[in-house]
């Protein structure tokens, strides 16, 4: 009976170590993978700004298909790499734009509790949240960007506008200051709104990834039911109203309402979802919306509005209750 007890204590420790070298291996692919996707910024062309975009993607993959210690080591070897091949402001650059914002939303995907009502059952990290964090994450990611251009609203514009003018190189001198006018007003919040869709996007495709393979241990959320938590219409509304004012606090304000508005957006695109179950034509009002906002853009204005309306006025559980009354009531 020792003997037994031993073997398989032996094979448990064996299975153990097996499983942890697993996991540091993907960890490894994954940071490297990741890494070679982030390096594509140093060649300047137009495809390294997607590739630079997805480079969370193997990090979201490691940690929702294995554990959130894949992910961290691949994010931590990702940086590691760059630094050895190109400096260590990628290292830096690495971790806070990329690395670690994706270890954490790979992470709280993956987080569950026992349900509260004693079944046994878990309940996993609502998808609703998952979205905040994504457009939370951007605006951090972005604001540590601008911060590098400086600290103060005079100096990070004489910072962006010279990394601009490096860019735009014409002899008009005219239409090139105000080219760069434009962009050192409209770049901070495209940039959080490109990185919260860019966000969301990436774990929904990891997620996609990892349950095509069967390594998704979690339940497929039912999107369009998500819901946003409590406090972040109070965040919106703070956000929003700091906006108004001047100098550099009022700029990153603006950054953060931009960003939480396009989670809105989403929100949106979840009522749609719902609202449209029933439709023979769906598919074909589905496209469209998604059509007009991919080739337009200022569609989303409109299920940002939505999504507002969905916080205040509850509109998907007002339709639910108006899909089931009995005709004629």
């Amino acid at each position: 009976m020792v003997g037994a007890a031993k073997a398989a204590s032996n094979r448990s420790k064996g299975a153990g170590q097996l499983v942890m070298l697993q996991i540091a291996l993907v960890g490894l692919g994954a940071g490297a993978a990741a890494a070679l996707l982030f390096a594509s910024v140093v060649s300047a062309s137009w495809l390294s700004i997607v590739l630079f975009y997805v480079a969370p993607l193997p990090i979201l993959i490691a940690a929702l298909g294995w554990s959130h210690w894949a992910a961290l080591i691949a994010a931590f070897s990702a940086a590691a790499a760059l630094w050895l091949a190109f400096g260590g402001i990628f290292f830096t650059a690495f971790l806070a734009s990329v690395g670690l914002p994706a270890w954490w939303l790979g992470y709280l995907s993956m987080l569950a509790r026992p349900a509260a009502n004693g079944s046994g059952a878990l309940e996993w990290y609502p998808a609703g949240r998952l979205v905040v964090w994504a457009a939370l994450l951007a605006v951090l990611v972005v604001i540590v960007a601008m911060l590098n251009f400086g600290s103060d609203l005079e100096s990070f514009r004489a910072g962006l506008s010279r990394s601009l003018e490096r860019m735009f190189r014409t002899s008009d001198e005219g239409n090139r200051s105000k080219i760069i006018e434009f962009f050192v007003f409209a770049l901070p919040p495209a940039a959080a709104v490109l990185a919260t869709i860019t966000n969301v996007f990436n774990l929904w495709l990891a997620a996609r990834v990892v349950k095509f393979s069967g390594r998704l241990n979690r339940p497929w959320p039912d999107l369009p039911a998500m819901e946003f938590p409590r406090w972040a219409p109070a965040v919106l509304g703070l956000v929003v109203l700091l906006s108004f004012l001047g100098g550099m606090l009022g700029l990153l304000a603006g950054v953060a309402s931009a960003s939480l508005l396009i989670a809105y957006g989403i929100l949106g695109l979840a009522v749609m979802h719902t609202v449209t179950r029933n439709l023979a034509s769906r598919g074909l009002v589905l496209g469209g919306v998604y059509g007009a906002v991919i080739i337009f853009g200022w569609p989303i204005l409109a299920l940002c509005t939505l999504g507002l309306a969905e916080t205040a006025f509850d509109l998907r559980r007002r339709f639910a209750q108006r899909r089931a009354r009995p005709p004629g009531t």
